[in-house]
């Protein structure tokens, strides 16, 4: 069909442009062109201006790495996981099932940073990732245990209508601890090994969870390896990995209590976010004194750095906040 309308365009726009002066008949090709390109689905016009789904994947793995390497402090177990992730998941034409990702630390240690710097880089425009990228604040969207048969109902139409507009699309979940018992189990459907759900193929969607719950269980493991005289970078991965996973399916607080989800291991990552000490909050500080546009005043970063390091009681090793009141530390200081 649209091959034949494309042919009958063509073929009328000659007996139309005879009756028009040569400027005239130029402003009518081209508008006519134009107007083309904007009613094609996946034009590159239509995409520059408007908001589109992205033909190909425009995922840039070196900038991420870039930006977690400048711009993310202490976390070099997460972020190695989540590239190793995103560079397995986006290298696959058809990939068997969605990305899921579920993040755990203290607040304050990058969970929300890492999830927005791959949002910022899965498309190319920020106007795309307005509709293409759906976050969701369990405070926010889920207040309610009363509601909650509502809510898996609507996050469900909500899944299933963004992913048929755009299968590469982004779900971030936010504040998992307080997500009410049984609704993350709702969206099991679109996370399993499925060729198609009615008509939709969900192998393409990339779902990351935020969770603090699990935090305490990554803090005690560093800081028994720190008093072990162990380094940080040597916590064996795959430990974590499964420790987490027991962790929040036994956990009332974690969103996860006795998930579905966990049970038939939907869950392809649990990635661990440390605890930060105090050489990384003096990193935050630094990174955010250029933000302000101030100078890099070394009394200040360490007065800051030290008065944020306060855990446990007696080794005051790491930020319970991590870097979350940095910039508003700053500023007062200023």
């Amino acid at each position: 069909m649209k091959l034949m309308n494309a042919a009958v365009f063509f073929i009328l726009v000659p007996a139309l442009t005879p009756a028009l002066d040569p400027l005239s008949t130029s402003i009518f090709m081209g508008g006519a062109a134009v107007a083309w390109q904007l009613l094609s689905p996946h034009s590159w016009l239509k995409c520059s201006l408007l908001e589109c789904c992205s033909v190909k994947d425009t995922l840039n793995l070196s900038v991420i790495k870039m930006d977690f390497d400048q711009k993310v402090f202490g976390q070099h177990l997460a972020t190695q996981i989540v590239l190793r992730a995103l560079r397995t998941h986006m290298h696959s034409k058809r990939p068997r099932k969605p990305l899921v990702m579920s993040l755990h630390g203290w607040t304050g240690t990058g969970k929300s940073f890492v999830s927005s710097i791959i949002a910022e880089n899965l498309y190319q425009l920020n106007v795309w990732r307005q509709m293409f990228v759906h976050h969701f604040s369990t405070v926010l969207h889920f207040p309610h245990l009363s509601r909650v048969h509502l809510y898996k109902e609507q996050l469900q139409n909500w899944i299933r209508g963004n992913v048929s507009a755009c299968p590469r699309s982004l779900f971030i979940f936010s504040e998992m601890d307080q997500m009410p018992h049984g609704l993350v189990d709702s969206i099991m459907p679109f996370l399993g090994y499925h060729e198609e759900i009615n008509g939709v193929y969900y192998g393409k969607a990339i779902f990351i969870f935020l969770n603090n719950a699990g935090g305490d269980k990554v803090t005690e493991i560093a800081l028994d390896y720190w008093r072990r005289l162990k380094r940080r970078e040597d916590i064996p991965m795959k430990e974590l990995q499964s420790l987490l996973s027991e962790e929040v399916f036994s956990n009332r607080n974690s969103g996860f209590f006795h998930s579905q989800l966990i049970q038939k291991n939907l869950i392809d990552y649990f990635i661990p976010f440390l605890p930060l000490e105090y050489k990384h909050v003096r990193e935050c500080v630094r990174a955010e004194l250029r933000t302000q546009g101030h100078p890099e005043d070394e009394d200040l970063i360490t007065e800051i750095a030290l008065a944020m390091t306060d855990y446990p009681g007696e080794e005051r090793l790491y930020s319970s906040k991590g870097c979350k009141t940095v910039a508003s530390r700053v500023a007062l200081s200023i």
